[in-house]
């Protein structure tokens, strides 16, 4: 038996945002950390707007960002 190993999820983009936008992960939490009371769609279309984010690589980094804040 094997066992998959491989990342699942919004954490599955990370390398992908990474090799893109040229900066580590960390910078776009801490992004997200500073919009406090946002909603996820809300945070979405910042990193979109403000930053030129794709839809698919912001949603990711929120959906990881709000599923880590609500362990």
């Amino acid at each position: 038996m094997t066992t998959d190993k491989s990342v699942k999820g919004p954490a599955s983009y990370f390398p992908s945002i990474e090799k893109t936008y040229g900066k580590p992960i960390n910078h776009w939490l801490e992004i997200l950390n500073g919009m406090n009371g946002k909603k996820h769609m809300e945070m979405v279309t910042i990193l979109k707007s403000e930053h030129g984010l794709g839809h698919g690589h912001a949603n990711a980094l929120v959906a990881h960002h709000m599923a880590s804040a609500a362990k």
